[in-house]
């Protein structure tokens, strides 16, 4: 088969995949083609195999083991859910670009983890033609970061990857500093608002799932003790994606009526944890976001000020106060002649 090949049966197995429906034949050597695309692209269990070629479990059974007659290393993750890994590069050039563009945006306008973005930056373009890696690494800044953080992400990558408990102390948003906190380390995520990276695990103490913050991490180091990972932790129950990252049951809802003049830009969409609930010229819109220990949504609160006069904050009270305070001190400090400068 030729790559153009490969990569079209693979489409058409991710085309039906989508619309539940199957082609009615496929010749063994197809099927097999497009079993190998599907596993390398993700872990999957053979009954949503079987969906996807309209066979029966069994024959996708028979199919792995033709794969792995064939010298390919199907690993099976979980009872029924197999996947293959790539040989060579896991990416594509195209996938690579991808994540060498979204990573380029990290490094250009975030404080933390200068050092590692340059770094993985550089190993992504060799995967790439000289011609664009050139042009591509040309395009980094230095600066940026600095070998405290770096090193803390040292260790919170170690101890996420090889499953060790790790102890730290945290500044809390309030000032107060928390010593000696035992960590299992169940996920790393990127504030979208700021970039800011923020560590999600276990608190052994509390017993509790809890977010921290990196920058405000110190006194990082690894324990000998060993954890496994929970198996029903589910990343999305902890992550208010636009606006912070917060853990569960500490946020809130806020709803934002925009004016017509503004309408066009809010309905263009790109608002993760937004549900549009008006739309007749005036467009109000509801936003989840997580809140900190005063109750509000600090990290959503310039987005929304932002818009100035073209959007009103309609609730919940607590956030449509914090707002209109903050729109009448700016008046009170700027509604005034401009004074020449001394």
């Amino acid at each position: 088969m030729t790559t153009h090949d490969h990569r079209a049966f693979r489409a058409t197995a991710a085309d039906h995949a989508a619309t539940g429906s199957a082609p009615r034949s496929w010749h063994k050597s197809q099927r097999l083609t497009a079993l190998l695309a599907e596993l390398q692209a993700r872990p999957q269990t053979t009954a949503q195999l079987a969906v996807t070629f309209g066979v029966g479990q069994r024959s996708v059974q028979r199919d792995l083991d033709a794969l792995r007659r064939m010298g390919h290393a199907v690993h099976e993750q979980t009872p029924g859910q197999y996947v293959i890994p790539r040989n060579g590069t896991l990416l594509r050039p195209t996938e690579v670009l991808a994540a060498y563009t979204a990573l380029r945006l990290a490094h250009h306008h975030s404080p933390a983890l200068g050092g590692h973005y340059r770094q993985a930056l550089t190993t992504l373009s060799l995967a790439l033609p000289e011609r664009v890696r050139h042009t591509l690494n040309a395009s980094l800044r230095g600066g940026g970061g600095t070998m405290f953080t770096d090193r803390q992400m040292e260790i919170i990558a170690a101890a996420w990857l090889d499953g060790r408990v790790m102890r730290f102390d945290h500044r809390e948003g309030n000032g107060i500093l928390r010593t000696g906190l035992e960590l299992c380390v169940y996920f790393v995520e990127i504030a979208r608002t700021n970039l800011a990276p923020f560590v999600i695990g276990l608190n052994r103490a509390s017993g509790r799932v809890e977010t921290f913050k990196l920058s405000r991490m110190t006194n990082l180091h690894l324990l000998t003790e060993r954890y496994d990972p929970d198996p029903t932790f589910d990343p999305q129950a902890y992550l208010s994606d636009a606006w912070g990252v917060i853990g569960p049951d500490e946020g809130v809802t806020v709803t934002v009526r925009f004016d017509p003049d503004a309408a066009y830009r809010v309905l263009e969409g790109g608002f993760p944890q937004a549900t549009l609930i008006r739309g007749d010229g005036f467009v109000d819109i509801e936003f989840c976001a997580g809140v900190d220990e005063t109750g509000l949504p600090r990290e959503l609160m310039p987005f929304l000020l932002s818009w100035g006069a073209r959007a009103e904050v309609l609730s919940p009270p607590e956030v449509r106060g914090a707002w209109l305070a903050e729109m009448r001190d700016a008046l009170s400090r700027f509604d005034h002649p401009a004074r020449a400068s001394d």
